[in-house]
């Protein structure tokens, strides 16, 4: 799908820390339409957080005309993969390719670091989530593949009470 045209793309301001939490809060009211309430009502990520990912260059973000803010992509280099830690794209803007323009982002980031290969975790059957990645060239990751970081991150969800039953591990590689 082709991104819309008016549509730009850069690392994000420090300024922009309550949009982008705000982002993240309205494209997760859509889990409510598959049941995931507690998704759904679980407040936006701690702002502290987000100011320290911007100041890191971890949060690339898409703009709109006037340099409104419409989604982003917060992800963490790791020594082999980059690990996307976040997707959101406002619901106005759903549908017009800003999601995958987002992970090429973050694919052209890596690569210019010389990394090869992009993880992340989601829901297997949320439509938006585990179906729409694989569209975008990432596979499954089986229990077997994963390495000692993804099994961190697995302990880190459930400790923070994400059922990784309903969850899957991705991978995606960039050459």
């Amino acid at each position: 799908m082709q991104c819309a045209l008016s549509i730009t793309f850069r690392f994000a301001a420090p300024g922009e820390a309550q949009t982008i939490r705000a982002i993240e809060f309205e494209a997760g009211q859509r889990f409510a339409e598959v049941g995931m309430v507690g998704i759904a009502d679980a407040p936006p990520m701690a702002l502290e957080l987000v100011g320290r990912k911007i100041a890191a260059r971890e949060i690339i973000v898409a703009v709109a005309q006037g340099e409104i803010c419409v989604g982003f992509v917060m992800f963490e280099p790791e020594a082999t993969c980059f690990y996307v830690q976040e997707l959101d794209v406002l619901t106005t803007h759903a549908g017009q390719g800003i999601g995958a323009a987002l992970i090429e982002r973050v694919a052209q980031t890596a690569l210019a670091q010389r990394v090869t290969q992009l993880t992340l975790s989601t829901y297997r059957a949320v439509p938006w989530n585990a179906p729409y990645y694989r569209r975008l060239g990432f596979r499954d990751i089986e229990e077997h593949e994963l390495d000692a970081t993804l099994i961190a991150r697995r302990d880190a969800h459930i400790a923070r009470g994400l059922d990784e039953s309903k969850r899957v591990f991705m991978r995606r590689d960039l050459l």
